[in-house]
């Protein structure tokens, strides 16, 4: 099986978490936060767990990619095309749709919205245009310390690195808790101490993926002790589906799952960054619009989801993709300028 088929299968699974968050949004959160005329005749009160799901393909992906990085701005740059133009877009675009449509409770000034800009506005209190943005802060904070690791030569210690981290979580999650041992907030923010044994995971499976001329003890050795923290520290249920969660991404990092192939599956991991960022208070204004002119729930939150993947696609294809090409060319450039000069 070819990387690119991997890397297909791992988009839809992508593009299958991106839907879950949507769905919980449209119908749990929502039913929630302002109430459905009628009761949806489907609901998803689990599919907030996409954004776990995110978390671990973030781990492998992000080691995969500093495994061909030669340096630290290389990489750098790498993650700020991903991340920042169709980040800003769906800011501008959130902030506007909000305040024309009408959200209560979900609408922010326009010094608000700049702040939102620079992706780390949560760290210091300030709050969201769009509640989902938090865990672009968790992943920022997740980058930042592989970039730490990259660095400073550990992605051979990785193994030791992450069980350090899972004892810390454990230290803060489960005896400070038990104890009740008030532990500095900080210490879980800037460590992503809550999320890190899904993030573990998904590093060790891609360390798993390439294995076959090194011993595997130690990281088989991590991936029990992520499922043992999520449970000790979570629930059952957590770990069970860590578990689960974990073995479905190692079928599709070994090309094994080719119904993750399907050009729809790919095509909803193509754009689901963008649908991800824009769905959530767009969606529930329209919601409220719709069922608030007398449509029924299951016909709005079919067309509003229809209206969310229109938006993903068009920012997809207007603004992220040309800008990562574009900024990536630049720094291209100006490093071939600078080595000209040299």
């Amino acid at each position: 099986m070819s990387r690119d088929s991997r890397l297909l299968e791992l988009d839809a699974l992508r593009g299958i978490a991106a839907m879950s968050v949507v769905l919980f949004h449209y119908t749990t959160r929502y039913q929630q936060l302002f109430g459905h005329t009628s009761e949806p005749s489907v609901s998803l009160p689990w599919g907030h767990y996409g954004v776990n799901l995110f978390f671990m393909i973030s781990g492998f992906v992000i080691f995969m990619t500093l495994d061909k990085t030669r340096s630290p701005m290389d990489f750098v740059v790498s993650r700020f095309s991903r991340l920042y133009p169709a980040f800003w877009a769906a800011v501008a675009l959130t902030f506007l749709c909000t305040h024309w449509l009408g959200l209560p409770g979900k609408e922010v000034g326009l010094d608000v919205a700049l702040l939102n800009l620079f992706m780390i506005h949560g760290l210091f209190g300030i709050p969201d245009v769009d509640a989902v943005y938090w865990t672009l802060q968790v992943e920022l904070i997740f980058y930042a310390l592989a970039l730490l690791a990259f660095r400073m030569r550990w992605l051979g210690r990785v193994p030791l690195l992450l069980g350090i981290l899972f004892t810390l979580s454990l230290v803060y999650f489960g005896f400070a808790s038990l104890w009740g041992i008030a532990l500095p907030w900080v210490f879980s923010q800037f460590l992503i101490l809550k999320y890190i044994p899904w993030f573990g995971m998904g590093i060790v499976i891609y360390r798993l993926t390439r294995s076959a001329a090194r011993p595997v003890g130690a990281d088989i050795a991590v991936l029990l002790a992520a499922i043992g923290l999520l449970w000790l520290v979570e629930s059952a249920q957590q770990a069970i589906l860590a578990a689960a969660l974990g073995a479905l991404m190692w079928g599709a990092s070994r090309g094994r799952l080719a119904v993750l192939r399907n050009p729809v599956l790919v095509w909803l991991g193509t754009v689901s960054y963008t649908l991800y960022l824009t769905h959530e208070n767009i969606g529930w204004a329209l919601l409220r619009k719709l069922q608030g002119a007398g449509m029924g729930v299951d016909v709005s939150i079919v067309i509003v989801l229809a209206i969310a993947l229109v938006i993903a696609g068009l920012l997809t294809k207007l603004i992220e993709q040309p800008a990562m090409v574009w900024v990536r060319r630049w720094y291209q450039g100006r490093q071939k300028r600078g080595a000209a000069l040299a």
